[in-house]
């Protein structure tokens, strides 16, 4: 696949992301559930923030978040997600643009504003999302660039996306033009909040279209209804290509058809902010992957890139990858 301009062809919600560091009474007082995510309206998240302390704002998205990364790694991606013509949404073209990433969705004339994202940091460095999705719902069928799609190794998908019955028509669209053109299609669960929702859609969308998982270990326990991860694993074995499965500090493994690569977490003198940790290891595992590495290595270069995330405040790198590699 050394033919494809891109690596990584990214479709997600287009977000920037506001970073506050709260105490976990906070996160009671407000009846939060800590380390998940929610979606919230535009008064929720008016009200939210008129609560939290001085805040950080930040590109960010999953799927955006990940193509970023791939660049710091110094992959070549590409990004397709909707914004508003808004303050924010000029934010969230700029900053990909400015770090090489291919990125020109129209955006949205009328309706919601650009999405934002409350980010609640607690001193364990975990992080609870509240995500007002505004434009990123217009996304549908017609912005998917089939073209990008043919030019790119693979084409990521982020599992935020699924919601509106439009971005599920464009996943569609998608895949099927990555596979027309003999590319390959990853998946990422995204949260148990979305597996919650769609489980039996992803299960049947897993079968039949991915090619490359990404999930963590709550996720992909959550999609096959079971308690033990190594149930979960043997159990989408059957049903995926490649899984790239994040187990926190212990490390990730990879199933792949009848192996199974365990990897250790890299090593971290402290967890900062977990924020875009998910994102920055299908990052460094796609930039394996799309760069020829076998699975080992792939995992070790998402590890990499997750440790750099976690140590950090905010969701993106701050070192660039390419330099720790």
């Amino acid at each position: 696949m050394a033919d494809a301009k891109y690596d990584v062809a990214g479709i997600g919600n287009a977000i920037v992301d506001v970073l506050a560091n709260v105490p976990d009474d906070f996160l009671q007082s407000e009846g939060l559930n800590k380390g998940a995510m929610q979606l919230i309206d535009a008064d929720q998240a008016e009200t939210l923030y008129s609560k939290i302390p001085p805040a950080i704002e930040a590109s960010g998205g999953s799927a955006a978040n990940t193509v970023a990364d791939l660049a710091s790694l110094g992959g070549v991606g590409s990004f397709m997600g909707k914004v508003r013509d808004d303050q924010l949404g000029d934010i969230f073209s700029h900053d990909l643009k400015a770090i090489g990433v291919q990125y020109s969705t129209p955006a949205a004339t009328s309706g919601p504003a650009t999405a934002r994202c409350i980010v609640l940091v607690t001193n364990d460095g975990e992080r609870t999302l509240n995500t007002y999705l505004g434009a990123c719902v217009a996304f549908g069928p017609d912005d998917v660039d089939t073209g990008i799609i043919a030019d790119s190794q693979v084409t990521y998908l982020e599992g935020y996306l699924f919601d509106p019955p439009a971005a599920k028509e464009a996943f569609f669209k998608a895949a099927d033009a990555a596979h027309a053109a003999g590319r390959q299609v990853s998946l990422s669960l995204s949260d148990p909040f979305c597996v919650d929702r769609y489980r039996d859609e992803f299960r049947a969308f897993i079968k039949e279209h991915v090619d490359v998982l990404c999930a963590n270990e709550d996720e992909i326990k959550s999609l096959y209804q079971v308690d033990s991860f190594d149930d979960a694993a043997n159990m989408v074995r059957e049903e995926c290509g490649i899984s790239a499965l994040t187990r926190g500090a212990e490390g990730s493994v990879v199933v792949a058809g009848s192996a199974t690569v365990a990897v250790a977490a890299e090593k971290v003198s402290k967890v900062v902010d977990t924020t875009g940790a998910g994102d920055a290891y299908a990052a460094g595992f796609l930039f394996g992957l799309t760069h020829g590495k076998d699975h080992a290595e792939c995992a070790r270069l998402g590890g990499i890139a997750a440790a750099e995330v976690i140590s950090h405040f905010g969701a993106r790198p701050e070192t660039e990858l390419k330099t720790l590699i």
